[in-house]
Protein backbone atom coordinates (compact mmCIF):
# COMPACT_ATOMS: atom_id res chain seq x y z
CA UNK A 1 0.00 0.00 0.00
CA UNK A 2 1.22 3.47 -0.87
CA UNK A 3 1.26 5.20 2.51
CA UNK A 4 2.28 8.50 0.93
CA UNK A 5 -1.33 8.80 -0.30
CA UNK A 6 -3.02 7.80 2.95
CA UNK A 7 -3.20 11.33 4.43
CA UNK A 8 -2.51 13.28 1.27
CA UNK A 9 -4.87 16.18 1.98
CA UNK A 10 -3.18 17.15 5.24
CA UNK A 11 0.18 16.74 3.47
CA UNK A 12 -0.65 19.27 0.73
CA UNK A 13 1.49 22.45 0.79
CA UNK A 14 -0.02 25.23 2.88
CA UNK A 15 -0.51 27.48 -0.16
CA UNK A 16 -3.31 25.11 -1.27
CA UNK A 17 -5.24 25.14 2.02
CA UNK A 18 -7.30 28.18 1.05
CA UNK A 19 -8.22 27.03 -2.45
CA UNK A 20 -11.77 25.70 -2.95
CA UNK A 21 -11.89 21.89 -2.91
CA UNK A 22 -13.58 22.16 -6.30
CA UNK A 23 -10.26 23.47 -7.68
CA UNK A 24 -8.14 20.59 -6.38
CA UNK A 25 -7.42 17.32 -8.19
CA UNK A 26 -9.18 14.56 -6.20
CA UNK A 27 -9.01 10.81 -6.95
CA UNK A 28 -12.37 9.01 -7.13
CA UNK A 29 -13.73 5.48 -7.32
CA UNK A 30 -16.33 4.64 -10.00
CA UNK A 31 -18.98 2.19 -8.77
CA UNK A 32 -16.95 2.01 -5.59
CA UNK A 33 -18.67 -0.96 -3.97
CA UNK A 34 -18.80 -3.47 -6.82
CA UNK A 35 -15.93 -5.46 -5.29
CA UNK A 36 -18.47 -7.37 -3.16
CA UNK A 37 -21.23 -8.22 -5.64
CA UNK A 38 -23.36 -11.22 -4.71
CA UNK A 39 -23.42 -13.48 -7.77
CA UNK A 40 -26.63 -15.15 -6.50
CA UNK A 41 -28.61 -11.98 -5.82
CA UNK A 42 -31.59 -11.03 -8.00
CA UNK A 43 -31.08 -8.73 -10.98
CA UNK A 44 -31.94 -5.07 -10.44
CA UNK A 45 -35.54 -4.17 -11.21
CA UNK A 46 -34.35 -1.72 -13.87
CA UNK A 47 -32.79 -4.46 -16.04
CA UNK A 48 -34.79 -5.24 -19.20
CA UNK A 49 -37.36 -8.04 -19.39
CA UNK A 50 -35.41 -9.76 -22.18
CA UNK A 51 -32.25 -9.78 -20.06
CA UNK A 52 -34.24 -11.16 -17.11
CA UNK A 53 -35.56 -13.98 -19.24
CA UNK A 54 -32.06 -14.73 -20.52
CA UNK A 55 -30.78 -14.73 -16.93
CA UNK A 56 -33.54 -17.16 -15.87
CA UNK A 57 -32.91 -19.57 -18.74
CA UNK A 58 -29.10 -19.41 -18.94
CA UNK A 59 -28.14 -18.54 -15.38
CA UNK A 60 -24.89 -20.52 -15.57
CA UNK A 61 -23.73 -18.33 -18.51
CA UNK A 62 -25.18 -14.96 -17.58
CA UNK A 63 -23.95 -14.86 -13.98
CA UNK A 64 -20.22 -15.32 -14.60
CA UNK A 65 -20.49 -12.74 -17.42
CA UNK A 66 -22.28 -10.24 -15.14
CA UNK A 67 -19.64 -10.81 -12.50
CA UNK A 68 -16.77 -10.25 -14.94
CA UNK A 69 -18.21 -7.06 -16.39
CA UNK A 70 -20.03 -5.50 -13.41
CA UNK A 71 -17.07 -5.76 -11.03
CA UNK A 72 -15.24 -2.43 -11.29
CA UNK A 73 -13.22 -2.49 -8.03
CA UNK A 74 -11.37 -5.09 -5.99
CA UNK A 75 -10.61 -3.24 -2.75
CA UNK A 76 -12.86 -2.48 0.24
CA UNK A 77 -13.96 1.07 0.99
CA UNK A 78 -11.50 1.33 3.86
CA UNK A 79 -8.64 0.13 1.64
CA UNK A 80 -9.63 2.61 -1.06
CA UNK A 81 -9.62 5.42 1.52
CA UNK A 82 -6.15 4.40 2.71
CA UNK A 83 -4.93 4.46 -0.90
CA UNK A 84 -6.06 8.06 -1.26
CA UNK A 85 -9.54 7.80 -2.84
CA UNK A 86 -11.69 10.72 -1.60
CA UNK A 87 -14.74 10.51 -3.90
CA UNK A 88 -17.02 7.47 -3.85
CA UNK A 89 -19.72 6.74 -6.43
CA UNK A 90 -22.30 4.79 -4.37
CA UNK A 91 -25.37 3.26 -6.04
CA UNK A 92 -27.94 2.27 -3.48
CA UNK A 93 -31.08 0.14 -3.60
CA UNK A 94 -33.62 -1.81 -1.55
CA UNK A 95 -33.99 -5.43 -2.66
CA UNK A 96 -37.38 -6.53 -4.01
CA UNK A 97 -39.48 -8.58 -1.55
CA UNK A 98 -37.09 -7.84 1.33
CA UNK A 99 -39.04 -7.24 4.52
CA UNK A 100 -36.01 -5.71 6.29
CA UNK A 101 -35.03 -2.07 5.85
CA UNK A 102 -31.49 -3.09 4.78
CA UNK A 103 -30.08 -1.27 1.77
CA UNK A 104 -27.43 -2.67 -0.57
CA UNK A 105 -25.07 -1.27 -3.18
CA UNK A 106 -25.75 -2.27 -6.77
CA UNK A 107 -24.31 -2.72 -10.23
CA UNK A 108 -26.64 -4.95 -12.30
CA UNK A 109 -26.95 -7.18 -9.16
CA UNK A 110 -26.73 -6.41 -5.42
CA UNK A 111 -23.75 -6.54 -3.05
CA UNK A 112 -23.20 -8.88 -0.09
CA UNK A 113 -22.50 -5.97 2.24
CA UNK A 114 -25.21 -3.60 3.40
CA UNK A 115 -24.84 0.15 2.98
CA UNK A 116 -24.78 1.06 6.66
CA UNK A 117 -22.20 -1.53 7.73
CA UNK A 118 -19.91 -0.26 4.96
CA UNK A 119 -20.39 3.41 5.77
CA UNK A 120 -19.70 2.64 9.43
CA UNK A 121 -16.20 1.56 8.43
CA UNK A 122 -15.81 4.83 6.48
CA UNK A 123 -16.91 6.82 9.55
CA UNK A 124 -14.37 4.94 11.69
CA UNK A 125 -11.65 5.65 9.12
CA UNK A 126 -12.51 9.36 9.24
CA UNK A 127 -12.15 9.35 13.04
CA UNK A 128 -8.54 8.25 12.74
CA UNK A 129 -7.75 10.60 9.79
CA UNK A 130 -9.34 13.85 11.00
CA UNK A 131 -7.83 16.09 8.29
CA UNK A 132 -9.00 14.05 5.30
CA UNK A 133 -12.20 15.16 3.53
CA UNK A 134 -14.42 12.49 1.93
CA UNK A 135 -17.09 13.06 -0.73
CA UNK A 136 -19.83 10.42 -0.82
CA UNK A 137 -22.14 10.54 -3.85
CA UNK A 138 -25.29 8.48 -3.21
CA UNK A 139 -27.50 7.83 -6.22
CA UNK A 140 -29.85 5.48 -8.15
CA UNK A 141 -31.91 4.49 -5.03
CA UNK A 142 -33.85 1.73 -6.76
CA UNK A 143 -36.85 0.38 -4.88
CA UNK A 144 -36.80 3.17 -2.26
CA UNK A 145 -39.90 5.16 -1.32
CA UNK A 146 -40.06 8.39 0.70
CA UNK A 147 -40.20 6.59 4.03
CA UNK A 148 -37.17 4.50 3.10
CA UNK A 149 -35.25 7.67 2.10
CA UNK A 150 -36.11 9.47 5.33
CA UNK A 151 -35.06 6.52 7.46
CA UNK A 152 -31.78 6.17 5.52
CA UNK A 153 -31.02 9.92 5.79
CA UNK A 154 -31.72 9.75 9.53
CA UNK A 155 -29.17 6.90 9.83
CA UNK A 156 -26.60 8.85 7.80
CA UNK A 157 -26.95 11.90 10.05
CA UNK A 158 -26.61 9.74 13.11
CA UNK A 159 -23.56 7.96 11.67
CA UNK A 160 -21.55 11.01 10.57
CA UNK A 161 -23.05 13.56 12.98
CA UNK A 162 -21.08 16.83 13.23
CA UNK A 163 -18.67 15.65 10.51
CA UNK A 164 -21.35 16.29 7.86
CA UNK A 165 -20.69 19.55 6.05
CA UNK A 166 -23.97 21.42 5.40
CA UNK A 167 -24.58 22.68 1.85
CA UNK A 168 -24.88 26.31 3.04
CA UNK A 169 -21.07 26.35 3.40
CA UNK A 170 -20.47 28.21 0.16
CA UNK A 171 -16.73 27.80 -0.38
CA UNK A 172 -15.13 24.66 0.99
CA UNK A 173 -11.41 24.93 1.59
CA UNK A 174 -9.22 22.57 3.60
CA UNK A 175 -8.56 25.31 6.16
CA UNK A 176 -12.25 26.16 6.65
CA UNK A 177 -13.28 22.49 6.87
CA UNK A 178 -10.53 21.69 9.39
CA UNK A 179 -11.53 24.68 11.51
CA UNK A 180 -15.17 23.57 11.68
CA UNK A 181 -14.47 19.83 12.00
CA UNK A 182 -16.42 18.97 8.85
CA UNK A 183 -15.10 15.90 7.05
CA UNK A 184 -17.89 14.49 4.89
CA UNK A 185 -19.59 16.08 1.89
CA UNK A 186 -22.66 13.94 1.27
CA UNK A 187 -24.26 14.30 -2.15
CA UNK A 188 -27.72 12.74 -2.41
CA UNK A 189 -29.32 12.49 -5.83
CA UNK A 190 -33.00 12.48 -4.82
CA UNK A 191 -35.62 15.16 -4.21
CA UNK A 192 -35.92 14.14 -0.57
CA UNK A 193 -32.49 15.71 -0.04
CA UNK A 194 -33.81 19.26 -0.44
CA UNK A 195 -35.42 19.03 3.00
CA UNK A 196 -32.07 18.30 4.67
CA UNK A 197 -29.38 20.97 4.90
CA UNK A 198 -26.70 18.32 5.52
CA UNK A 199 -27.15 16.89 2.02
CA UNK A 200 -25.67 18.26 -1.17
CA UNK A 201 -27.20 18.04 -4.66
CA UNK A 202 -25.96 15.45 -7.15
CA UNK A 203 -22.44 15.87 -8.54
CA UNK A 204 -22.19 15.83 -12.36
CA UNK A 205 -20.33 12.75 -13.65
CA UNK A 206 -18.86 12.84 -17.15
CA UNK A 207 -19.48 9.29 -18.34
CA UNK A 208 -18.25 8.56 -21.85
CA UNK A 209 -20.02 5.21 -22.35
CA UNK A 210 -17.08 4.14 -24.56
CA UNK A 211 -15.09 0.92 -24.81
CA UNK A 212 -11.68 2.40 -25.69
CA UNK A 213 -9.33 4.88 -24.05
CA UNK A 214 -9.50 7.00 -27.24
CA UNK A 215 -13.29 7.08 -27.01
CA UNK A 216 -13.21 8.11 -23.35
CA UNK A 217 -10.55 10.77 -23.95
CA UNK A 218 -12.30 12.41 -26.88
CA UNK A 219 -15.53 12.55 -24.87
CA UNK A 220 -13.77 14.12 -21.85
CA UNK A 221 -11.92 16.60 -24.10
CA UNK A 222 -15.23 17.57 -25.72
CA UNK A 223 -16.73 18.25 -22.26
CA UNK A 224 -13.64 20.20 -21.19
CA UNK A 225 -13.98 22.45 -24.24
CA UNK A 226 -17.50 23.37 -23.08
CA UNK A 227 -16.09 24.57 -19.74
CA UNK A 228 -16.11 23.08 -16.27
CA UNK A 229 -19.10 23.31 -13.87
CA UNK A 230 -18.83 25.79 -10.98
CA UNK A 231 -18.99 23.18 -8.24
CA UNK A 232 -17.66 19.63 -7.82
CA UNK A 233 -17.69 17.46 -10.95
CA UNK A 234 -16.25 14.09 -11.93
CA UNK A 235 -14.33 13.08 -15.05
CA UNK A 236 -14.85 9.33 -15.42
CA UNK A 237 -11.96 7.30 -16.86
CA UNK A 238 -14.16 4.18 -16.75
CA UNK A 239 -14.72 2.13 -19.90
CA UNK A 240 -18.03 0.53 -20.90
CA UNK A 241 -18.53 -2.54 -23.09
CA UNK A 242 -21.89 -3.18 -24.75
CA UNK A 243 -23.74 -6.51 -24.60
CA UNK A 244 -22.59 -7.50 -28.09
CA UNK A 245 -18.92 -7.06 -27.17
CA UNK A 246 -19.43 -8.97 -23.91
CA UNK A 247 -21.06 -11.96 -25.62
CA UNK A 248 -18.41 -12.11 -28.36
CA UNK A 249 -15.39 -11.74 -26.02
CA UNK A 250 -15.95 -14.51 -23.51
CA UNK A 251 -12.35 -14.55 -22.27
CA UNK A 252 -12.30 -10.84 -21.50
CA UNK A 253 -13.55 -8.88 -18.50
CA UNK A 254 -13.84 -5.25 -17.47
CA UNK A 255 -10.55 -5.77 -15.67
CA UNK A 256 -8.63 -6.92 -18.78
CA UNK A 257 -10.21 -4.10 -20.79
CA UNK A 258 -9.28 -1.49 -18.17
CA UNK A 259 -5.71 -2.73 -17.84
CA UNK A 260 -5.10 -2.85 -21.59
CA UNK A 261 -6.29 0.78 -21.96
CA UNK A 262 -4.58 2.12 -18.84
CA UNK A 263 -1.35 3.43 -20.38
CA UNK A 264 -3.24 5.67 -22.76
CA UNK A 265 -5.55 7.00 -20.01
CA UNK A 266 -2.58 7.53 -17.68
CA UNK A 267 -0.79 9.68 -20.27
CA UNK A 268 -3.91 11.79 -20.72
CA UNK A 269 -4.32 12.33 -16.95
CA UNK A 270 -0.70 13.47 -16.62
CA UNK A 271 -1.41 16.31 -19.06
CA UNK A 272 -4.41 17.62 -17.10
CA UNK A 273 -4.45 20.43 -14.55
CA UNK A 274 -6.77 21.25 -11.65
CA UNK A 275 -7.81 24.84 -10.89
CA UNK A 276 -10.50 27.37 -11.78
CA UNK A 277 -9.80 27.66 -15.52
CA UNK A 278 -12.64 26.51 -17.80
CA UNK A 279 -10.60 23.51 -19.02
CA UNK A 280 -9.36 22.39 -15.60
CA UNK A 281 -10.47 19.14 -13.94
CA UNK A 282 -11.58 18.38 -10.38
CA UNK A 283 -12.47 14.79 -9.36
CA UNK A 284 -11.01 12.06 -11.60
CA UNK A 285 -12.58 8.65 -11.04
CA UNK A 286 -11.67 5.25 -12.41
CA UNK A 287 -12.04 1.49 -12.10
CA UNK A 288 -9.67 -0.88 -10.25
CA UNK A 289 -8.18 1.96 -8.23
CA UNK A 290 -6.27 -0.55 -6.09
CA UNK A 291 -4.01 -2.28 -8.62
CA UNK A 292 -3.82 0.75 -10.94
CA UNK A 293 -1.93 3.79 -9.55
CA UNK A 294 -4.75 6.31 -10.05
CA UNK A 295 -4.33 7.98 -6.64
CA UNK A 296 -0.68 9.09 -6.83
CA UNK A 297 -1.26 10.12 -10.47
CA UNK A 298 -4.21 12.43 -9.65
CA UNK A 299 -2.80 13.77 -6.36
CA UNK A 300 0.43 14.76 -8.16
CA UNK A 301 -1.57 17.11 -10.43
CA UNK A 302 -1.96 19.45 -7.44
CA UNK A 303 1.74 20.34 -7.75
CA UNK A 304 0.76 22.27 -10.88
CA UNK A 305 -1.35 24.58 -8.67
CA UNK A 306 1.66 25.33 -6.48
CA UNK A 307 3.84 26.04 -9.54
CA UNK A 308 1.16 28.31 -10.95
CA UNK A 309 0.88 30.20 -7.65
CA UNK A 310 4.65 30.61 -7.43
CA UNK A 311 4.96 31.96 -10.96
CA UNK A 312 2.14 34.44 -10.25
CA UNK A 313 3.98 35.60 -7.12
CA UNK A 314 7.16 36.15 -9.13
CA UNK A 315 5.22 38.23 -11.67
CA UNK A 316 3.90 40.51 -8.90
CA UNK A 317 7.38 41.08 -7.50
Amino acid sequence: MDHSCQDWMSALPEELWDLPLTNLAIPGSHDAMSYCLDINSPLLRSESDSFRLLDRLFHCFTRPAIFRWATTQDKSMEEQLSMGIRFFDLRIAHKPNDSSSDLYFTHVIYTHLTVLETLKSAATWCESHPKEIVILACSHFEGMDDRCHESFIFSLKKLFGPKLCPRKESVLTLRSLWASGYQVVLSYDAQTAERHEELWPDIPYWWANQRTAQGVISYLDWNKALGRPESFFVSGLNLTADRYYITTHTKESLRTLTFSNWECLKNWVEEQAPGSDPESLNIIAGDFVGPLPLCPLVIALNKKLVQKKNSQMKKHH
